[in-house]
């Protein structure tokens, strides 16, 4: 598959982009150059293998939630370098 230098501004139109003609055209040649490759692997006979989101099986890593305390305001400030009753106190960012 051959890509023009109008299908790359077409691209950079959708994805707001102000490209020079330098740009177009290196842009044109690289993406050129990604399709061919994937052109490439389409060659390869894949029957009989199941496809996969992962290259490992994978299972959910999440652990189920369960209530527990809280480890408490004094711990929490603990370290906190500044403080103020029951908060972190930081610095003023918006004058």
């Amino acid at each position: 598959m051959k890509i023009t230098r109008q299908q790359v501004e077409n691209v950079a139109v959708l994805a707001r982009l102000e490209l020079s003609a330098a740009e177009t055209e290196t842009f044109t040649g690289q993406m050129d150059a990604i399709l061919a490759y994937v052109d490439k692997l389409n060659e390869l006979d894949t029957t009989g293998i199941v496809p996969t989101s992962h290259a490992v099986p994978m299972e959910n890593a999440f652990r189920a939630d369960e209530v527990r305390p809280s480890i408490g305001v004094e711990n929490a400030l603990a370290n906190a370098p500044g403080r103020m009753e029951e908060f972190f106190r930081v610095p003023k960012v918006i004058e």
